[in-house]
C-alpha cells in the first residue's frame, strides 16, 4: 500500500485527454480524403471518453510515490527520494579481546526509543518529573535507560483527512483545526497532508508553509467509502522512508469505521509497529446522523481507541464539529512537552519477535501516576553475524 499524488494524478488525467485530443486532431485530414468521395458518408465521432479513461492506471493500484504517473514525460521531473529519518537506530556495539589476542567488535544492543506522557489520579499532564523517575520494562525485564530529553522537538507530522461522502458537511472546521494544529507546533516541524477514501491520496508534500498545507486541503473532494487501515499504513511507510525527524506523529481525522481497506485493524498496528513508530492520534467525529447506527459507532470508536493506545498516541471523540479545534490545539500542546526516553534493550534484536514495553513513573508527592507510550514494538536490525573480527572475517 502506498500513497498516490493527488496532483500527479489530476495531471496524467490532463496529459491523456491532451494526448487524445492531438492524436485526432492528426488524423483529420486523412479522415477527410476518405469521406470526400462519398458525400453521404457521415463524418466520424470523436472517441468516447472511456477511452481516454481505459489508458489510465487502475484506481485500486495503489503506486509507490517515487514512481511517475504521468502517461507523457513531465516537464518538471521529480528529485529522487531520500530515505532519511527514521532509519533503524544503530545498534550499540562492544570491542573486546577475543582468542588468540585479535579484537572483536560485537553487536549486542539495540536502542528504543519512547515518547512518553505522564498524568495524575486527575489526569493533568505532569510535565516536571526527571529521568530517575521513570521505570522501563520490555517483556517484564527490567531495563536501563540511556538517554532522557524532556525538552520541544521537532516532530515530522502526518494530518489524515477522511475524504469519504459523509464527511462533506464537516470538512471546513477539520480543515481550519487541521491549520491550526501546524501554527502551534514546534516551527522545525514538517508535515504532510493525506485524504483517504477508497484510496489514499497525498495532497501535500512534507513542509512546513501553511499556505501550501492550506492549497493542499483544497484538492479534497469527499466522495466514496472509508479505507482507514490503508491510509494508516501508507502513510507509516511513506514517513519511515523520508521524514527528516526521528519523532513522529500521524494524525487521523474520520467519522466512521473503516470500510474499504485491503488490511485488518491487526495487520495494519503489526505494519506500524514494525516501522518503529509513528504514534497515532485519532479523532473520531462519530455524531450527528451517522451516529444513528450504535454498533457502528462503538466498533468505530474501538478501532480508533486501539489504533492510538497501541501506539502512545490519544483518541478524541468531540460532540460536534465545534470542539475540533481545541481538540487540535490539546494534541499540539501534548507532543511538544513529552519525555523522550531511549534505552539499550537487553534482548537481541536477531532474536526477533514482538517486544512489550511497560513504562512506570514514580514521584514523591504524587500518590499514583499514569504513563501514555506504545505498548511495544519489533526490532528492525537484519539478522546478520553479530561479531567480525578486525580483519573482517567471522570471528570464532
Amino acid at each position: 500500500m502506498h500513497l498516490r499524488s493527488r496532483e500527479r494524478a489530476l495531471r496524467g488525467v490532463a496529459a491523456g485527454l491532451a494526448m487524445a485530443a492531438l492524436a485526432l486532431f492528426a488524423a483529420a485530414p486523412a479522415l477527410a480524403q476518405q469521406a470526400a468521395p462519398a458525400a453521404s458518408v457521415t463524418a466520424p465521432k470523436t472517441a468516447p471518453p472511456a477511452t481516454v479513461a481505459a489508458s489510465l492506471p487502475a484506481a485500486s493500484s495503489q503506486l509507490p510515490l517515487d514512481v511517475d504517473r504521468d502517461p507523457s514525460p513531465s516537464p518538471d521531473p521529480d528529485p529522487a527520494l531520500q530515505p532519511i529519518g527514521n532509519t533503524p537506530p544503530a545498534p550499540i556495539d562492544k570491542i573486546g579481546r577475543a582468542a588468540g589476542g585479535k579484537y572483536t567488535l560485537r553487536e549486542n544492543a539495540y536502542e528504543v526509543r519512547l515518547n512518553a506522557s505522564v498524568f495524575d489520579q486527575t489526569g493533568r499532564s505532569v510535565e516536571t518529573l526527571g529521568k530517575d523517575a521513570f521505570h522501563v520494562y520490555e517483556d517484564g525485564v527490567p531495563q536501563t535507560i540511556a538517554s532522557f530529553r524532556h525538552e520541544d522537538l521537532p516532530v515530522s507530522l502526518g494530518i489524515l483527512i477522511d475524504s469519504s461522502g459523509s464527511m462533506y458537511d464537516k470538512r471546513a472546521a477539520v480543515d481550519q483545526a487541521s491549520l491550526d494544529l501546524v501554527k502551534l507546533s514546534n516551527p522545525e516541524d514538517e508535515a504532510f497532508l493525506v485524504d483517504f477514501s477508497y484510496e489514499a491520496f497525498i495532497d501535500q508534500d512534507f513542509t512546513n508553509d501553511i499556505n501550501k498545507l492550506q492549497q493542499g486541503l483544497g484538492y479534497i473532494k469527499s466522495s466514496g467509502g472509508t479505507a482507514i487501515y490503508d491510509a494508516l499504513v501508507a502513510s507509516a511507510d511513506y514517513l519511515s522512508k523520508n521524514a527528516k525527524h526521528p519523532k513522529q506523529v500521524l494524525l487521523v481525522v474520520t467519522d466512521g469505521e473503516d470500510n474499504a481497506s485491503s488490511a485488518t485493524l491487526e495487520a495494519a498496528i503489526r505494519r506500524i509497529q514494525e516501522f518503529d513508530g509513528p504514534v497515532i492520534y485519532s479523532i473520531g467525529l462519530l455524531f450527528g446522523d451517522d451516529a444513528n447506527n450504535k454498533g457502528e459507532v462503538r466498533s468505530a470508536r474501538r478501532v480508533l481507541e486501539t489504533l492510538s493506545e497501541e501506539t502512545g498516541g490519544q483518541a478524541y471523540f468531540p460532540k460536534s464539529v465545534k470542539e475540533v479545534d481545541a481538540i487540535a490545539k490539546e494534541v499540539a500542546n501534548d507532543i511538544r512537552t513529552q519525555y523522550t526516553i531511549a534505552y539499550h534493550s537487553t534482548k537481541s534484536p536477531a532474536l526477533g519477535g514482538y517486544r512489550q514495553v511497560h513504562v512506570e513513573a514514580r514521584e514523591k508527592g504524587y500518590s499514583k501516576l499514569s504513563v501514555r507510550t506504545r505498548t511495544g514494538y519489533y526490532p528492525r536490525v537484519a539478522d546478520t553475524a553479530s561479531a567480525k573480527t578486525d580483519s573482517g572475517t567471522p570471528s570464532p
